[in-house]
């Protein structure tokens, strides 16, 4: 624990140095970064090659673990996208002239050093990272096991990028992802100014219920699509099939369909096909059990209260039949996390998507 103490306090010597620096040579980093990124991708996918080898391959997450060349390639181009935006330090936000003749100007300033906590994702490294050092925030990061040589690899190119712009390494580290480590970084209250954790539904009760550091609470991704009465049932089946197959371990994937009685029967008919070619499990309420039941479909069933409000990041959703669509809102209303939501009505219309 001393040797993780005394890297947060060489992090948080190191974050006054990143704060003073210019946009410009935080932005020379994040182009450096970019480039290292490209130069080194071959060395990068083989690390993330280790870590896809240690998971199994029916895990839910080795979709987010896995980087290709096409995704090595987005994320240099996101990196290079951070340096497009405003700088948030150093701007005047108000100014004012007292009475006595003293002036007030309110300056916005980086936070110091952000702690991230993640699971499974070695992109966040890097997002992180290049918003942070954008931000003139050090930063320190925590995270899975499953993703430790990508992320060892992605860190120590951060650093070459940081050196080769005369700025200390110390401003980004990557701490070991053992599980009594996370302890110690929610205490640090003397050396992290705020925590963001960036994972499952436990991950982040566990940083709200034991964190003495501020928090930014992220939420995890609980998503519905409500099938009105009136939509169009071929844009419904591709719109739910698509949520729910493309990526079920991200956040925003399909947790639970909701459909309008009127056209629960119809649409599940024409729903399970597709999703049956995917094994995707379903967790039916009584109304859509009785329609499943009957068709019938392999991988069903019936749903328990704890099946709504659940983020699966599976090939896995739930099913509720509503009468209306007040019933439908009030559904949403209490099991929803508020990140995104979707209606299906008029094949006229567009789906309408509402994210937090």
């Amino acid at each position: 624990m001393s040797t993780i103490l005394d890297q947060f306090q060489r992090t948080r010597t190191a974050a006054s140095s990143l704060a003073i620096a210019s946009g410009e040579s935080r932005n020379a980093v994040l182009l450096s970064l970019a480039s290292l990124i490209r130069k080194k991708s071959a060395a990068i996918l083989i690390e993330n090659q280790k870590d896809m080898d240690q998971m199994p391959i029916d895990h839910p997450m080795r979709d987010r673990l896995q980087l290709t060349q096409e995704r090595l390639e987005n994320l240099a181009e996101s990196v290079i996208s951070v340096t497009k935006l405003p700088d948030p330090s150093g701007q005047t936000i108000s100014q004012k002239k007292l009475a006595n003749g003293l002036e007030l100007t309110k300056v916005t300033v980086p936070l110091g050093v952000v702690g991230v906590i993640f699971e499974s994702r070695p992109n966040v490294t890097i997002d992180v990272a290049a918003l942070c050092i954008r931000s003139g925030n050090a930063a320190v990061l925590r995270g899975g096991t499953d993703a430790l040589n990508t992320n060892t690899i992605l860190v120590d190119l951060i650093h070459q990028a940081l050196t080769q712009q005369g700025i200390s390494a110390d401003v980004v580290y990557l701490m070991p992802p053992d599980r009594e480590h996370v302890t110690t970084l929610l205490t640090a209250v003397k050396y992290i100014d705020v925590i963001i954790p960036r994972g499952s539904e436990a991950l982040i009760q566990r940083v709200r219920k034991e964190s003495l550091v501020p928090t930014i609470e992220t939420g995890a991704g609980v998503c519905h699509t409500y099938v009105a009465s009136s939509a169009d049932i071929h844009m419904a089946v591709e719109v739910v099939v698509n949520a729910k197959v493309s990526r079920p371990s991200v956040c925003n994937s399909l947790d639970t369909i909701i459909i309008h009685q009127s056209v629960a029967s119809q649409f599940l008919t024409k729903v399970l096909e597709p999703l049956e070619a995917y094994s995707v499990k379903i967790f039916a309420d009584e109304r859509s059990y009785s329609i499943l039941q009957k068709l019938p479909y392999p991988f069903l069933e019936k749903a328990s209260e704890a099946d709504f409000g659940r983020e699966f990041l599976d090939f896995a959703c739930s099913i509720k039949v509503v009468s209306d669509s007040q019933e439908a809102l009030a559904h949403i209303s209490t099991y929803s996390s508020r990140h995104s939501e979707a209606i299906v009505p008029l094949m006229r219309w567009k789906p309408i998507i509402f994210y937090r």
